[in-house]
């Protein structure tokens, strides 16, 4: 029975899931065989990089005929049950409780505490960020995490349209060209990275479903992944993931520094060691519900204008980016 067998990796949820199906059957047999493993059932299934001819491989389609080669890995999408309806109510209990608490002191303290540093000297050592454009001289630099910020990542969909969030190709075209009015020769605008605790890999596809690695109004300075992200500890909470903004710095010094850097995040321990640079975005979840309603981005695109021309924008508090409003002198 086994030779009539193919075996493929179903990546999702980050963990991933080894699947033996019919080499005869359908992307049908596929997906149920994925729906026993996993518990997501056929119709909430986005199976990102199975194609057909440049397309999405359709139900009825023959495996063999989509030339798949034994312990080929397939990027899915999709949700359990329970999941769709507490998605955006219950969030991770450790976001909610370090998010809802004043942490400046702690933070200050993570910040310079030297094992830390020494982590960050080490991914700038041996870290390489995938660089796809070359940085533009005198610009600021824009962070952005993927999950919930610009995607909602666990709803159910037939296009990665239905998933991005609303504006999404507006808002990185207005940050990537940023033009202050009222000074002729006054252009301020943001070197744009995508940073995400997921794999390259996943990167590269969503941006690819998203239509970002694409688009011809602005280009993407570069990704990174998990593996530029430092663990660090706290007595309340154990050890925690975040993205330290020096790794950046490290790798283009006197380019980018905390001077000029801001990062969007929707979980806001992503940038306990540099609290003065992360803005918490609300996270976009149940896109299906949200998306006709959604105006963050278009918000925070003004936001960026209006602090582009600061030399400083650390100085900010970027909690109460609402109710800032700009010097005249900057406008």
């Amino acid at each position: 029975m086994t030779d009539v067998l193919i075996s493929f990796v179903v990546k999702w949820s980050a963990k991933e899931y080894s699947i033996h199906v019919d080499k005869e059957g359908t992307v049908l047999c596929l997906k149920k065989a994925i729906e026993v493993e996993t518990g997501v059932k056929v119709e909430r299934q986005k199976l990102l990089n199975l194609k057909f001819k440049g397309k999405p491989a359709e139900d009825a389609a023959k495996l063999s005929s989509l030339d798949l080669k034994v312990g080929f890995k397939i990027m899915m999408m999709g949700s359990l049950e329970q999941d769709i309806t507490t998605a955006s109510t219950v969030p991770e209990i450790v976001d909610q409780i370090i998010n809802d608490l004043d942490m400046t002191e702690e933070e200050i303290a993570l910040e310079n505490r030297e094992e830390y540093l020494s982590k960050i000297a080490k991914r700038v050592d041996s870290y390489e960020i995938k660089l796809l454009n070359e940085p533009r001289q005198g610009k600021k630099l824009l962070v952005l995490d993927i999950d919930y910020t610009l995607f909602d990542h666990r709803s159910a969909a037939e296009t990665g349209n239905e998933l991005m969030r609303p504006f999404l190709h507006e808002f990185l075209t207005a940050a990537y060209e940023v033009r202050t009015m009222g000074m002729l020769f006054n252009i301020q605008d943001y070197d744009i990275m995508i940073w995400s605790a997921t794999s390259m890999k996943w990167i590269e596809e969503k941006m690819k479903l998203l239509g970002v690695s694409t688009n011809q109004n602005y280009k993407i300075l570069g990704y990174l992944d998990y593996l530029a992200m430092i663990s660090v500890h706290m007595d309340k909470y154990g050890l925690l993931d975040v993205k330290p903004l020096a790794v950046i710095w490290g790798k283009f010094p006197g380019v980018y520094t905390s001077k000029n850097t801001i990062m969007f995040d929707d979980i806001r321990r992503n940038f306990l060691m540099n609290p003065q640079n992360g803005l918490r975005i609300r996270a976009f979840r149940e896109a299906h519900l949200n998306r006709d309603k959604d105006r963050e981005l278009l918000y925070l695109a003004q936001y960026l204008k209006d602090i582009a021309p600061l030399e400083d924008i650390s100085q900010l508090n970027h909690r109460s980016w609402e109710r800032y409003r700009p010097s005249k002198k900057h406008k």
